[in-house]
């Protein structure tokens, strides 16, 4: 059911029009624009019946302020001087229709249905573009480690199933990026992907966040609030840094878990949801449970199928991937085109360990976008924390190796990371790595190849 308004200075039309529409829309009445348009900045309101002329008011300068607030609503203007220059101004405007006074409920009913239509597609096509960024935004899921491949995989694996997952991992690693990936991929990826940050919110907020109010339940509840498990129906919701929520909230989060309803703050009765369920959260859960700050039977309930994410220390081959991605991508957004980075910057990146993870790098490339005035990323652009960081990279600098590895896949890393530490020097990495220059060649022309 869509929120709709009506503004019009004579409260009998007002009534009317809301005894008239109400069982096909939650209605809100105004008959004074000043007490109308802050409702605009808590509430998405699909619909507007705008007066023209409201008392002393102007309702083509209602109408521009309605669309500054809300580009989505649609508009249909009333009046009883319908003329065709207003009815055009009203378009040119941003309205979507007219309705001369006295209205006929039949045609008006026609007329909303059509409206709702239009809202309908503004807000998916709105809703797909937003996604469409975030998935390809500055924050893609990038990398061909091991590591990263089996990430990939998993996502692969349970992106149609609808079993609770929980990402782990630490600040910085890309967990709701994951979960956005999930989603994208998954047979809901047309409805929403609602993501909150449970630390980031005090508790007596988050419950209302979460589930919603009814009009009353509170001081300054004015208005009924749908929470983002229902806004999220058919959807996905992603329940960030979920090791922060305190006990009480977590046995609310497990009812709805088990009965798969939520029950609206100051609501009677429960309401259904149908959304998957995605938790994260950078802190040792289990450590977490043994300690009672987090309930023993809510872990088992997310934990169905677990995602460690590894920290960029433990994927330093995905660092390259990563640095041409940032490159390409911010230097776009800021309109200053950088074609790449130095061989002594990008070894200065390779050792570094990035305690904040892949979020970090991304602040150090657009930091070093925006100070550069080379084509290349310097040394000289990065962090002095960074640049102090430098060492040799014999004995100091350690290559992965995982368990289960193909060792052809170790063998690639080892040359890759001593022709990085060469800067590209192919007889010094050869004569280091005890193998013939041809040798090397063929095995790089066959990582090319690979591509």
């Amino acid at each position: 059911m869509h929120d709709i308004m009506i503004i019009d200075d004579e409260p009998t039309i007002c009534q009317s029009l809301t005894f008239a529409l109400e069982d096909q829309y939650h209605v809100y009445s105004f008959t004074d624009p000043r007490e109308a348009l802050p409702l605009f900045e808590r509430t998405e309101i699909a619909i507007v019946l705008l007066d023209l002329k409201i008392g002393g008011y102007n309702g083509m300068e209602v109408l521009e302020e309605i669309k500054r607030l809300s580009p989505s609503t649609v508009v249909i203007m009333m009046t009883a001087y319908g003329t065709i220059p207003s009815s055009v101004e009203a378009m040119r405007k941003g309205a979507f229709s007219y309705a001369t006074k006295p209205l006929h409920i039949d045609e008006l009913e026609v007329l909303m249905q059509k409206a709702e239509e239009v809202y309908t597609l503004q807000s998916k096509v709105k809703w797909l573009s937003e996604e469409l960024d975030k998935v390809a935004g500055v924050n893609g899921l990038i990398g061909e480690s091991l590591a990263m491949r089996k990430i990939f995989s998993l996502i692969e694996k349970v992106k149609d199933i609808d079993s609770n997952i929980l990402i782990e991992g630490e600040s910085g690693t890309g967990k709701e990026v994951v979960a956005r990936t999930i989603h994208n991929q998954s047979k809901r990826r047309n409805k929403k992907f609602q993501a909150i940050n449970c630390a980031a919110i005090p508790t007596h907020l988050l419950e209302s966040e979460l589930f919603g109010y009814e009009k009353g339940a509170f001081t300054g509840a004015t208005q009924r609030k749908y929470g983002l498990f229902v806004l999220a129906e058919g959807g996905t919701i992603f329940l960030d840094e979920i090791g922060e929520m305190d006990l009480a909230l977590q046995g609310k989060i497990l009812r709805v878990l088990q009965e798969r309803k939520v029950m609206p703050v100051g609501g009677i009765e429960e309401v259904s949801i149908d959304v998957r369920i995605i938790a994260a959260t950078n802190r040792d859960l289990v450590k977490e449970v043994k300690e009672n700050r987090f309930r023993e039977d809510l872990y088992y309930r997310l934990n169905v199928i677990p995602i460690h994410l590894p920290a960029l220390r433990e994927r330093k081959e995905d660092i390259p991937l990563l640095l041409e991605f940032f490159i390409a991508k911010i230097g776009d957004r800021m309109g200053k085109p950088v074609e790449g980075i130095s061989h002594e910057a990008l070894q200065l990146l390779q050792q570094y360990d990035f305690p904040g993870n892949i979020r970090e790098l991304q602040n150090v490339i657009e930091r070093a976008i925006a100070l550069t005035n080379d084509s290349y990323i310097q040394k000289a652009d990065l962090p002095s924390d960074i640049q102090k960081s430098s060492r040799p990279f014999f004995g100091n600098t350690l290559i992965p190796v995982y368990v289960g590895e193909p060792l052809e896949e170790i063998e690639k890393r080892v040359i890759l990371h001593n022709l990085a530490a060469f800067n590209g020097h192919q007889r010094k990495t050869a004569q280091t790595i005890g193998i013939g220059e041809r040798t090397l060649r063929d095995k790089l022309k066959k990582y090319r190849e690979e591509k």
